[in-house]
């Protein structure tokens, strides 16, 4: 429910021209304290766009972005994420892809003037989410009397410290204290003043300029284009198989990379790493694969990534699968794909390689062979390299390395090429 005023300092926004140019997700973060200052969440704000008006699409984008690519661990960490939300974004599909321990949705009350009719109908949404595990939080409004039957699905109230006069707090506290079992939170803190009011009113948690202005996490994004996410959405409507989905996802290394990304993100609420992405669509299921792919649509652009880039990707990864089937099992040929299509994440994300890894959950032999051109991977990705160069003692050291013979390793980079051209097709 917290904006960050007018004043609040430059770092935290940004402007939306100059990050759509440059394709960052910017999510602007104020911190949630205790009385000895120790953070236990953060409020999110997206200055990923313009400050339009506060919608049920941006709720989803600000929430998608923090999960997809700010990468939640360096955004929150373990901690709570608190969501503003439109009464209508309550029932979006986005919902559904956030692990809802993680997660509270802070939800206005309606404008001036509502029925009671429509204040009590929102009820049976609070119950609905209630039901599901997520936490909702109102602002001190919800205190007033047609109000009544939302305080019990209250988690949090915020006392908005601007918005009323000094005397109020005590008797603004006791009644929520005696009505509801919320957490309360004081919010807008600006002076020590306020702190030690609230505090001596028994308010253990904190939100405010006194103790930290909005702080800004901006990430790269490596978005997919448009088609391939239409064609992922088509695939799904039409309930294909696991091995249709995995194949287009080997064939776009954005459209993977981010889908490795978010389903290994803390906000996803799973307790151990997806690394393949048979995997991947078999933990997410259908349901919460359309709802993915929906809101990545949303998020993308019309181009993608350069399309040179990321067809050479799809050839390293497509030429070291058929290599590694020579050579190796099933499930390593998969990883053999995904070295090869990953190597060129530096390029698709203008980072470090090691940066750009570090916001993906990958296999340790696939980590080994990219960052440190060791193990299993390394010689298939160096013979690989070696083609695309024309480097002809590179390519007889590593073909040999692996006991390929020129026909095998030739045959193989013209099925590899082949294969590449007919993604477009």
């Amino acid at each position: 429910m917290s904006q960050p005023p007018d004043n609040a300092p430059e770092d935290a926004t940004a402007s939306p021209e100059a990050v759509a140019a440059s394709d960052m997700a910017v999510i602007a973060r104020q911190a949630i304290v205790d009385a000895k200052r120790v953070v236990v969440g953060y409020e999110l704000f997206d200055r990923s766009t313009a400050h339009d008006a506060h919608t049920a699409a941006s709720d989803a984008a600000l929430l998608f972005n923090a999960l997809s690519y700010g990468g939640a661990e360096a955004l929150v960490g373990k901690l709570t994420v608190f969501i503003n939300c439109t009464h209508e974004s309550l029932a979006g599909g986005h919902l559904e892809l956030v692990h809802p321990d993680k997660v509270v949705l802070e939800v206005p009350t309606l404008p001036e003037g509502a029925t009671p009719e429509a204040i009590d109908a929102c009820i049976g949404t609070f119950e609905g989410l209630k039901t599901r595990g997520f936490k909702l939080a109102f602002d001190q409004q919800v205190l007033r009397r047609p109000y009544a039957g939302w305080l019990p699905m209250a988690s949090y109230i915020k006392f908005d410290m601007s918005a009323f006069k000094p005397e109020l707090a005590a008797p603004l506290v006791q009644f929520a204290r005696n009505y509801s079992q919320a957490e309360l939170v004081a919010e807008k803190v600006e002076t020590a003043e306020q702190f030690q009011r609230m505090s001596d009113l028994g308010v253990k948690l904190f939100q405010g300029y006194w103790f930290a202005k909005p702080s800004m996490v901006q990430a790269k994004t490596v978005r997919p284009s448009q088609a391939i996410i239409i064609q992922l959405i088509n695939l799904v409507r039409r309930q294909a198989s696991s091995a249709e989905i995995e194949d287009l996802l080997k064939k776009d290394p954005t459209l993977s990379f981010n889908l490795l990304r978010f389903i290994n993100s803390s906000g996803f609420g799973l307790q151990c790493e997806i690394t393949s992405f048979r995997h991947a669509v078999m933990i997410l299921g259908l349901k919460k694969l359309f709802r993915w792919a929906a809101l990545l649509l949303t998020t993308s652009r019309a181009g993608g990534s350069p399309p040179a880039v990321g067809t050479m990707a799809v050839v390293r990864g497509r030429l070291m699968e058929l290599l590694a089937q020579e050579l190796l099992p099933q499930e390593e040929c998969d990883n053999a794909f995904v070295v090869g299509v990953f190597s060129m994440l530096d390029t698709m994300l203008g980072m470090p390689l090691e940066s750009a890894l570090g916001s993906v959950a990958l296999p340790e032999s696939v980590v080994d062979a990219l960052l440190h051109d060791r193990g299993v991977f390394a010689p298939f990705l160096a013979l690989t390299k070696a083609c695309e160069s024309g480097d002809e003692a590179a390519f007889a050291y590593n073909a040999g390395q692996l006991q390929l013979s020129n026909h095998q390793v030739n045959w193989a980079h013209l099925q590899a090429l082949a294969w590449a051209e007919s993604l477009g097709e």
